[in-house]
């Protein structure tokens, strides 16, 4: 994901520091596998699934903020290395921010007990650029791998996300690889009885998946690494068009689900469906005003995923969910439209429980 200009991603720790906005991608580090479980048994992910991004160089509390907000689920941004070459990953590019019950174990656990968890992103723009995104970094497919694993091991998650974008989407060297690892993960989940999926969040048109991201898929078929859930980023198009979002939603999703259908010929119409997630932007994206996503898009696009039987509604980002900046495109900590705080969030709530949203809104 991103953010400033055509980024999808919001800026790491390092980079928000130095760059002061922006996505970053979440990295691992192999160091950590002999940590002890999380307290809370890991659950596995329900069949539908919210679980809007949340910045994690903030400095804000997550758990505190899925209270607020609602959410039962997180998908945390991002992992990344702090250097390109290197196979540690930490959260937000940062090194005093590893992967360990210290950094975000706290919170994390008490999504848990709530009856959650959060979802480890790695990925994102920043590092997607600067060839720290962790499988475009690191060369040794065994060092990924323990990276996920102990992201498994250390917070008792049960589904890790890698935002692919902008360099690394063409980058096949590191696609091999990341797919590679995935199925090296999936084995030893399978061994040891854990629950691991793996999400790529990738970017798309108005029609479906770019070849590009075609190409990362069928790796990970040749490579046997199970792919759970394809979540298209249906904002920040970037082709010069005023988009009906909502609608743009559903014919990306359409192409997507062809898409999967000659990547996965043994799998129903309805399975296909379920492996797909759609990750909003609420408001005024980074294009500008003619790619705004309102409340009403939201009740479309969630009625038309509870019908579906998608997997995943997201958005970036829950600190967004606020009428703070009316006007601004592409801020960080605000929509850019008039609502009430967290508007989107109760919105996408219902699609947990398989309800069409209605909150008073016009639907068609």
């Amino acid at each position: 994901m991103r953010r400033s200009g055509p980024l999808r991603a919001l800026l790491s720790g390092a980079t928000a520091t130095a760059l002061a906005a922006g996505l970053v991608a979440l990295g691992g580090g192999g160091a950590l596998a002999a940590e002890q479980a999380p307290a809370h048994a890991a659950r596995h992910m329900p069949a539908h699934v919210v679980a809007p991004y949340f910045e994690a160089w903030t400095g804000e509390s997550p758990a505190a903020l899925a209270a607020e907000s609602g959410n039962k689920y997180l998908t945390m941004a991002f992992l990344q290395t702090a250097a390109a070459g290197s196979c540690t990953a930490y959260w937000n590019g940062a090194s005093t921010q590893p992967i360990a019950k210290a950094t975000f174990g706290r919170d994390i656990a008490a999504i848990q007990a709530r009856g959650g968890n959060v979802i480890p992103s790695f990925g994102g723009y920043s590092a997607d650029t600067t060839n720290t995104e962790l499988a475009d970094s690191c060369t040794d497919v065994d060092a990924i791998a323990s990276v996920y694993e102990s992201l498994v091991k250390t917070y008792g998650v049960t589904r890790i996300d890698l935002d692919i974008e902008a360099d690394s989407i063409n980058n096949t060297a590191g696609i091999d690889r990341r797919n590679k690892a995935i199925a090296k993960v999936e084995r030893w989940a399978e061994r040891t009885g854990r629950s691991v999926q793996f999400s790529y969040t990738l970017p798309t048109t108005a029609t479906g998946l770019a070849p590009n991201g075609v190409a990362l898929l069928r790796n990970a078929v040749d490579n046997g690494a199970r792919v759970d859930v394809v979540n298209i980023m249906t904002f920040d198009y970037w082709d010069g068009a005023t988009h009906d979002m909502a609608a743009d939603t559903k014919t990306a999703a359409s192409g997507l689900h062809d898409q999967l259908a000659a990547l996965y010929p043994k799998k129903n119409p309805a399975k296909l469906w379920h492996m797909i997630g759609v990750t909003e932007m609420p408001g005024i994206d980074d294009y500008g005003p003619e790619e705004t996503f309102t409340p009403q898009d939201a009740v479309k696009v969630e009625n038309w995923a509870v019908a579906k039987g998608i997997d995943t509604l997201s958005f970036w980002a829950l600190q967004r969910d606020n009428g703070g900046c009316v006007g601004t495109a592409g801020a960080n900590s605000c929509s850019g439209i008039a609502q009430d705080t967290w508007t989107f969030s109760h919105i996408f709530e219902p699609f947990a429980r398989g309800i069409r949203a209605g909150i008073g809104i016009g639907i068609d």
